[in-house]
Order: structure tokens, then sequence, then C-alpha cells
């Protein structure tokens, strides 16, 4: 990260900044869209499994990494304000509180996961191939979250092509390994969906330890001397992340668990509407790390600038990053419009399947709009390290009106499953309106209290 003087200049670096993170976020993104799309080749109670699996640990995963996020503002911060030397011991603190929520993480699947898939009015294949897929998928949480960590730390540095190649080259690790695991190859049984979750567990454990290797060779990280002398866990440092992410990590988790229940809630219908809504809902997900790569970008060019306290500087990239969100929700709602059949024969051949996810993307393309626009708004708000009202918003929004609306539609009406994706439109519209607000109170609050200070 550098200052910059010119409008060119800001548009120059966020592009440099965005677009390694848009690679990295949809190549993570695609390790799922690969994990649901050769399930589905397994068969439909393979995607019907996987779909169930992916909506319970997807909310979890995005929830605490949300946590991790706010790693992000922190160094950020530092490094506008010229800090750099508590930088290292942040990390360091980041990575301890990364394997201790791991651990949580486990032991509540230990506790939770059989009576949250018997609740569910699955057949019994299906539960047994969620159930399996999220066991096998949690031997690599830890190195997960410990990635990611590295992750964020790379990105606040701006040296986001890094964590871009790091991903690039486990990808096709991945596709490989659900190659093998999936269709039972080098003399291994198929297993399916089961075997998705073994993959990605093992992809999970090669990207950190590309990530650890980079760091110990690569500049400018080598010099933060991460890996080397490491000091004690501190407890204040964990509860400065974790008042920071908290906030982050429930408003994230309340966004994307309102996607989990209504696929829950979808178990009521015919495997054939679960598999469908699961594969218009994966291929929109994969569009939406577009707005979701503008976000991150926006929470280090934003934070980076409150932190050297140029607020004028870090106004300026809201407004880039907000043009770019709207650019993109037009982009990706013709994408869905001209490919939607295309899309839809990606994930299954069966033209009942094929038919009814075509219909489910015709919603995702309205859902969308509100979806891309709000995102960049969350990412800026992080960068000003302003989160507590941003998880009201989502709560209310999402849970208090979104959710709601979609049961009523679903049960009420004639609209039936396709009742929650009006309810998803509904919160997602509403959460934009109000981030949007948000956003513009803070500007106006911390450039009056610059003015304050000048004078």
């Amino acid at each position: 990260m550098y200052q910059t003087k010119t409008l060119k200049e800001k548009i120059n670096l966020f592009i440099f900044i965005f677009f390694p993170i848009l690679i990295t976020q949809v190549s993570l993104n695609l390790m799922n869209f690969f994990d649901t799309v050769m399930s589905g080749r397994a068969g439909a109670q393979d995607l019907a499994g996987v779909a169930i699996g992916s909506s319970i640990w997807l909310p979890v995963f995005t929830g605490i990494n949300g946590i991790l996020l706010a790693i992000t503002p922190i160094i950020a911060h530092l490094l506008g304000a010229n800090s750099k030397d508590s930088i290292t011991t942040k990390v360091q603190q980041a990575i301890y509180l990364s394997i201790g929520l791991g651990i949580i993480i486990i032991l509540l699947g230990f506790i939770l996961l059989n009576p949250i898939l018997n609740i569910m009015d699955l057949e019994s294949e299906v539960r047994h191939i969620a159930k399996y897929y999220l066991i096998t998928l949690g031997t690599g949480i830890i190195p997960l979250f410990i990635f990611n960590t590295l992750r964020c730390f790379m990105d606040a540095l701006g040296q986001t092509r890094t964590s871009m190649f790091i991903i690039l080259v486990a990808l096709p690790i991945n596709v490989v390994l659900n190659y093998i695991f999936i269709f039972g190859k080098l003399g291994l049984p198929a297993m399916g969906g089961i075997g998705a979750g073994i993959a990605t567990a093992m992809t999970y454990v090669i990207t950190t330890i590309f990530a650890f290797i980079i760091l110990l060779r690569m500049k400018p990280f080598h010099q933060y001397q991460l890996l080397s002398n490491w000091v004690k866990p501190k407890f204040s440092d964990w509860v400065e992340q974790l008042k920071i992410g908290i906030p982050i990590g429930f408003a994230i988790f309340f966004e994307t668990s309102i996607f989990a229940a209504v696929t829950l809630l979808m178990s009521a219908y015919s495997t054939n509407t679960i598999a469908a809504h699961q594969a218009a809902m994966n291929f929109t997900s994969l569009l939406y790390m577009i707005p979701l790569s503008v976000g991150i970008a926006l929470t280090i060019t934003v934070g980076f600038e409150v932190g050297a306290k140029r607020m004028h500087d870090a106004k300026v990239y809201g407004y880039i990053g907000l043009s770019g969100g709207i650019f993109i929700a037009l982009f990706n709602g013709v994408i869905l419009f001209l490919f939607r059949d295309f899309v839809a024969s990606l994930y299954n051949n069966d033209p009942e399947v094929v038919a009814l996810t075509v219909q489910f993307i015709g919603f995702a393309i309205v859902y969308q709009l509100a979806d891309a626009f709000g995102a960049p708004i969350q990412g800026a708000l992080r960068g000003y390290k302003d989160v507590n009202m941003t998880l009201i918003i989502a709560l209310i929004s999402y849970w208090v009106i979104g959710l709601p609306t979609g049961w009523i539609l679903a049960n009420f009406t004639t609209l039936e499953p396709f009742g929650y994706w009006v309810g998803i439109i509904v919160g997602l519209s509403f959460g934009a309106i109000f981030l949007l607000i948000r956003l513009v109170l803070i500007q106006r609050r911390y450039q009056i209290q610059q003015n304050s200070s000048a004078n």
C-alpha cells in the first residue's frame, strides 16, 4: 500500500489490489463449485447431500472467516499510521486465535451435527452423504483458518497477488483430488460426495503449506519474521480482534445463514428441487465473489487512508468501489440471463432438475443486484472499523424481514419454493439501503472529527 494523489492513481491502485483478490475469491469458491458439480455427476443424491452439507458449512465458515478478516483493517490502520513494529505480534496472535476457533468448531460439530441432520426431512442416503462430507471436510478446518489469517496479512500489505498465486496452484490440485476420490481412481473406491470432502480438506492443508513457504522466502513478508521469535498468546490482542471480528463474523453469518436456512427449508420439497436450488445458488455464489472482492479491496484501501487520517481519500475510494459495485451488478445480471440454460445443464442431466434450476436462476438475476451493491458498502464500513451497526442491519434485513417474507410466500402463495427466493430479494434490498445510509453517516462523522482536530 502507498499514498496516492490523483483519482487516476487511486483507480489504478484499487484495480491492482482488486483483481488478484477477485481471482483468489473466485478460485476459492470454485472449490465448492467443483465439489457440487462433480458430485452431481456422481448422482442426484450425491448432489443433494453435498448441497445440504455445504448449506450447513458455509455460514459457519463465512462467520468464522469474518472474525479472522478483522486482522485486515487492523494491519491496514497500522500501515497507514506507519506503525509497522506491531504487525508481527498482531498476526501471530491472530494465528493463535484461528487455531482456537478451529478447535471450537470441531467440538461443536461433534456435538451438533447429528441433531441438525436428524431434524431435517432427508432421504437416508442424502443424510449419510451430507454427514460424512462435513466430517471429512472438517479435518481441514484448522489449516483453512490459519491460511485465511495469513492471507489477510498478505492482502493488508497490498500483496494480493501472492494469495492469488497460492489459490491458483491449489485449485487444479483440488479438481484432481475430487476426480480421484469422487469417482474412485488410482485403485480407490468411488466415494461420491463424501470424496469431495476428503479432496477439499487435503487442498486446505496444501494451501497452508504453500503460504508458510512463501512467508519464509519472499519479500516483503520475510522482513516481518512472522515465523520466528514467537510471542506467547496474549488475551488483550485476541479481544481487540474479536471486538472487530465478532460483529463482522455475525453480520456475514446472518447473511449467509439465510441462504442455508432456505436450503434447509427446501428439504420439505423433492430431492430434485433441493438439487436445482443448490445448483442455482452455487453458481450465483460464484458471481457474488466479484462484489465481495470489491468489498475486501475497499477494506484495505479505506482502512489504509483512515489510519493515515486522510478522510477525503478514504471517501474517494468508497465512491470508486460503489461505482464498481453498480457496474458489476448489471454485468452479473446479463451473464445470468444469457447463460442460464447452459449453467443449469452443468450441474445435472436430469431434465426436471435443469428446468427447475433455470427458474431459480431467474430469481437470482434480481437478488444479486442488491447483493452486489451491499457487499462493497460493507467492505468500506469495515475499513472505518464500523462493524456493530452492520451486524444489526444484517440481523434485521435478513432474519426479521427477509426470511419471514420468504416463508409466508412459500407456504401461502403459489410461489412455493420460489417464495423463499423472493424473501431473499426483499431482505437483501433492505440491507443495501440501510448500509448506504450508514456509510454516508460514518463518512460525515469522520470528516467532522478531522475538521475539529484541524481547528
